[in-house]
Formats: structure tokens, sequence, C-alpha cells
């Protein structure tokens, strides 16, 4: 059994699963934990010079979907050194067709649409719950976002049975044999107290009676009492729920196991691992009142979204967001009186703020924070003999020749200096004689012969010309409905950010590569 102080962390992190079931639910998240700490929202519409100031703490999101949090340090001065997280909060799930409304042998079933690269036999037998954004329209006319949750299962995708030949190898056409199924037609037509006629007559008269709709309304689309539960979840009438985007989820809670609690199962491990260990190590590396006094750097992260599917949207890594951000805040005025800001206090001579972007950029360092592989026991023989990372002993450095990850040799070796200062994890504490120990890394690499995955890292190291590392803590199971990950690496991948960002700003002109 854990102790007290060891579990402290995976628990929190298991709350921080159980509160994201989406995209928009995790940086809600992750909105509600900076806000405690001090951090305030501003938005990319307004202008920030004349809001953000040395020592502030601010965060911005986009599409409610991905969202970037920074700190500015005392003595920042324009062109100076960002220090980045990336990560991710989108994961691979079945998404609620635009048109779901399906049925089939007296079933009732919902259409869904596969979302990146799942694992999709594991989605079968699943209780299954649905979430997303909801486009309702208020009383007085204004449109807004609310985010709906359906924590009850609602629908279930049936295996075939054995006797059918439901057996191994499991082959399964996922336009044709992913269908969830969400009741019984016969037991709708009771709810309703209806015939399967009386139903269609009055679904006719309501078409007819509302006039011309340039698309079919939600009740026609969907099966009408889903949206009787997400109006209800929301709070407003079924004729107000104008649209929405919305996956399923697994229903079963995320929680901590293991004989000896040293194991997190949960879905969406990859990359709400990850984002919670940046958001988490951001606020720790702040919590001390004087944690930003004489630092000359910005403290930053970004948790974006849809890079399960390539991130190349609007609020992917592949956009412009991280760039934009970067150049605004790269021309940020240091922390000096009014008559000082247009002038160099040593020689007299005007700022030149024209290439304040490009400095920051050429000594700035990104750590790309996406999940990693463990080793499978069980499948020992897929792993390189001498690359084989360990749940629990600390977050993997990955590397790859190909630079599907963005990892060179400079990188580790300023990582390497992180994880020697960072603060020990709780559960080392009793084995090691010393408080100064920091926090164990690991190294991966794929076989030659096997298929490499790749991160936010190698295109965000392109677009910005960023020193870059790719990293992530272990896991088993990558992208089923149900993940396996170390409960202790959380703590090691939030002390290692935390130490990132803390001794970045005097690490990074010793570590330079031209």
């Amino acid at each position: 059994m854990a102790s007290k102080a060891t579990s402290k962390r995976p628990e929190d992190f298991v709350d921080f699963l159980n509160a994201s079931p989406t995209p928009f639910h995790a940086v809600r998240s992750a909105k509600l934990r900076l806000e405690k700490a001090g951090f305030k929202p501003i938005k990319e519409r307004d202008s920030w010079n004349s809001t953000l100031q040395p020592g502030g703490k601010y965060y911005l999101t986009r599409n409610a979907s991905t969202i970037v949090a920074f700190a500015i340090g005392h003595d920042w001065k324009p062109g100076n050194p960002i220090g980045m997280v990336g990560a991710h909060t989108d994961s691979p799930c079945l998404r609620i067709k635009p048109i779901s409304k399906r049925s089939a042998d007296g079933f009732i079933q919902i259409g869904v649409e596969t979302y990146g690269g799942g694992m999709w036999h594991s989605w079968f037998d699943r209780d299954l719950g649905a979430a997303g954004r909801v486009m309702v329209k208020s009383k007085d006319g204004t449109i807004e976002q609310r985010l709906v949750r359906i924590t009850k299962p609602i629908c279930r995708i049936p295996n075939l049975a054995v006797h059918f030949g439901g057996y191994e190898p499991f082959e399964f056409n996922k336009e044709n044999q992913l269908f969830p199924i969400a009741g019984l037609v016969s037991a709708e037509l009771n709810r309703s107290g209806k015939s399967a006629e009386d139903l269609k007559k009055e679904e006719a008269e309501k078409e007819k009676a509302a006039g011309f709709e340039p698309l079919k309304v939600t009740t026609q689309r969907h099966h009408p009492h889903l949206i009787d539960l997400i109006a209800e979840q929301v709070g407003c009438g079924v004729d107000e729920v104008l649209d929405f985007e919305m996956v399923l989820y697994d229903t079963q809670p995320s929680c901590i196991g293991g004989i000896n609690d040293e194991f997190v199962y949960s879905a969406r491990l990859d990359n709400l691992g990850m984002t919670y260990c940046a958001v988490e190590g951001l606020i720790q590396s702040v919590e001390s009142p004087s944690a930003l006094k004489g630092d000359p750097t910005i403290r930053l992260i970004a948790c974006f979204d849809h890079e399960e599917i390539g991130s190349q949207s609007a609020q992917g890594a592949d956009s412009n967001m991280l760039p934009a951000v970067i150049r605004r805040l790269s021309c940020l005025p240091s922390s000096t009186t009014d008559s000082e800001k247009s002038y160099d206090k040593v020689n007299g001579d005007s700022v030149d703020n024209s290439t304040a972007y490009e400095q920051t950029l050429s000594t700035s360092f990104l750590v790309s924070a996406d999940m990693a592989h463990s080793i499978n026991p069980n499948y020992a023989g897929k792993y390189e003999p001498e690359h084989k990372p360990h749940m629990n002993e600390g977050t993997v450095i990955k590397i790859n020749a190909n630079v599907r990850y963005a990892t060179n040799a400079p990188g580790i070796v300023l990582l390497q200096e992180c994880a020697r200062r960072a603060k020990p994890t709780a559960w080392q504490l009793p084995e090691s004689k010393s408080k100064d120990r920091g926090v164990p890394l690991q190294l991966f690499v794929v076989r030659n012969d096997s298929r490499c995955g790749s991160t936010i890292g190698p295109m965000l190291s392109a677009a910005l010309g960023a020193r870059t590392i790719d990293v992530g803590n272990p896991q088993l199971a990558m992208h089923s409905i149900r993940e396996t990950g170390g409960a202790y690496d959380v703590e090691h991948g939030v002390n290692l950010f935390d130490s990132f960002f803390e001794h970045f700003g005097e690490l990074e002109s010793k570590i330079m590569v031209d």
C-alpha cells in the first residue's frame, strides 16, 4: 500500500483524468488549476503590451481545446529566451457523426466516426458515455458554448460471439460494424407512448411548422432522446440545442491499481499524462512568491488539440498559434521606468525590437512532451534490446535517427542537468540517503524493423528553429481505450518540468551550439 505522501500526486492525476473526457474538458481542468495558482486569462484578440507585466502569470485558449499559459520573469527583456513545454489534449476516440440517427433489426444505434489511430477492437463491450461541447441559443438570442458530459452508459459496441466466428484474429469493418447500440426501438416507443407511425407523423408536422431550415434540426439528425439527455445536462430546452461536437468515452473511472498501487489504469493517458505534468510543473515552478525574481526568461506551456490526426488545424501544433504567441511575447518591454523603455541603459541608444522574435527563438528551448512506450513483458522481442523503458523509473527521452523525434545531444545534456537538479519524488525519499537526489531519465529508440511514431516536436522545431527534445512518461497499451501508466512517473514528470523552468535561464547560455 502506498503511503499518504506517495499517493497524493497519483490521486490528483486520477482526478484530472476523470474530469477530462474530451479536449474541451481537459482545457477547462487546466484553466481551473491555473486560475487557482494565480494565472489570469487573456485573449488573442486583445493588445498585450499594456496588460502583460514582468512577474505576471497568464493563460489563453483557442477553440476551447488548446491552451497556452506562461509566467514572465522579473528580469525579462525583449529577445530573451522562452523555456517551453508542449503537449496535446486529444486522444483517439469515436466521434458522433453529424447525422448519427441509425436503427437496425429493432436496435437504436449511433453513427460514429473514428478519430485518430485508436485500437478500435478495445472499444467493444465497454460502457460508453458521451461528452463534448454544445452550441446553445440563449434566451436573449446569443449563441454560447456549453460543455456537456453524459456520465451514464448510453451505448455499447457488442462483440460477435465466438459461436459465430468471433475469435482471434478479430477482424471487423470500421464503417459497418462499429455502430454503438444505444437501445431498443421498442423501448423508445414505450417511453414515448406512441407508435412508430405516430412518431414519423409528429416529426413531419414539426418540420413543416418550423419552416425553412438550411439543415435539418438536431432532433431530426440525431435520436430525439439523445438530444433530450444533452439538453438536460446543459440546462436548456431541446429546441435551443443548435449543434454539438461530442465523442464517446469509457465511463469506467480512472483509478490507481496494481498490488502495491504502482499503476494508473485509465483512458486518455496519451496524452493527458503529459498535459497534467506540463500544467502542474509550471504551477509548481512559480509557487514561491520569489520564484520569478531574477529570472530573465518566460516559462511557457502549450497544450494543443488535434495531435492524433496530424496537428494541421487552427488549434493544432502545426498552426500559427505558438509562433504568434512567441512573436508577441518576444517584444514585451522589460520592467523599467517609462523613460528607460525606449533606450539602452548602457549606450543610450534607441532599443531595436525588429529582431527580438528571431533572437528569442534562437535562445529558446522546447520540451515536446508526449507519452512514451514502456516495455511490455509479454512482447519483449518487439523492443530494441538496450532501450526498454520501465514504468516508475523516470521520464523517457525519445530518439530517432530519421527525426521522427527532434531530440539531439545538446538537448539531452540540458535535460539531464535539469533532472539532476530536480526535487526527488516523495516515493524515493525513504530509500535515498541524500535529499539532493534528482529524478531519473531513460532512453528509447525503436527497432530498425519497426515503425516509429512521431510528436509535435519535429514540426514545431522546424517551424520555430528552436532547440527541441522529445520526452514522455512510459505507458502500456497506447491508443487502447484503457491504458496503463506508472503512478510515480507522474511526480517524476512534474518535478522534471519544474526544474526545467527554474534552471533553464541559467543553463541556456552554458549549453549552446550555433
